[in-house]
């Protein structure tokens, strides 16, 4: 184990990790990342399920979307870090006196633990039907769509990037279906290239799009997020606004 200090006069451990036989050297990279990670040992001290958690911390911090009150649907949920954070941001909890209280929803492939002021289903929510039943569950849209969601490693760099891109696009289309005006989409991406088309279709539905690569995130990984604000509503065939909005808005 060697040590170093660091520049504000304490002493850092940097623990060093050996292949050991039979494990791969990917692995224990890994592994020794994990062990040298400040998020990660500030997950553990503070209770949440991993990293991630600072990662929508930062956007929220930056952009401002988790607000109490709000209706929030969180894809791809498990471990669960981004409903920990959530969960008091929108006061779902209704420990905020004088404040709305929100509501989220977490939707993940596998069973999730619990976790107190979220509501988890297990559910694909490329599923027909599924934006039926996650508003149904909301009591209305959405104000929020948020997805940490990554496709299973291939192995291969392009491969990869073009998976998450596709999962990432399915994400925006399930939050087209599911979104109140003015609402916002968080989503993670990888940059590579092939990104360009959700950025359009993005441009296109929300008055605001950006792209962050939150402090939180590891400087060696290609993950950025895009964080789209103001949700216009559904476009009608051709490009149009959807007729549907102004029927809405004309009996509002």
């Amino acid at each position: 184990m060697a040590k170093k200090t660091s520049g504000r006069g304490q002493r850092d451990l940097f623990v060093k990790v050996k292949t050991a036989r039979g494990r791969k050297m990917s692995s224990t990279k890994w592994l020794q990342r994990q062990l040298n990670d400040p998020y990660v040992a500030r997950a553990r001290a503070e209770g949440y399920r991993g990293r991630a958690a600072f990662k929508i911390m930062d956007l929220d911090d930056q952009f401002r979307f988790l607000v109490p009150g709000a209706r929030v649907v969180d894809l791809g949920c498990a471990p669960g870090g981004w409903l920990q954070v959530a969960v008091p941001r929108i006061n779902a909890l209704g420990e905020k006196a004088g404040k709305a209280r929100g509501r989220i929803i977490g939707l993940d492939l596998q069973e999730v633990d619990p976790i107190p002021g979220a509501e988890i289903h297990v559910l694909d929510f490329m599923a027909d039907g599924a934006d039926a039943q996650v508003k149904d569950w909301l009591g209305g849209p959405a104000d929020v769509v948020m997805s940490d969601m990554a496709a299973a490693s291939s192995g291969h760099k392009q491969t990869d990037h073009l998976r998450i891109v596709a999962l990432c696009e399915a994400a925006a289309e399930l939050a087209f279906d599911v979104l109140d005006v003015g609402g916002t989409f968080v989503a993670k991406v990888l940059a590579g290239g092939a990104e360009g088309q959700l950025q359009t279709l993005l441009k296109q539905r929300f008055d605001k799009v950006s792209n962050v690569k939150p402090p939180s995130s590891r400087s060696d990984s290609s993950e950025k997020f895009v964080v789209a604000r103001g949700y216009r509503g559904r476009l009608a065939p051709g490009g149009g606004d959807d007729p549907q909005d102004e029927r809405d808005a004309d009996t509002a």
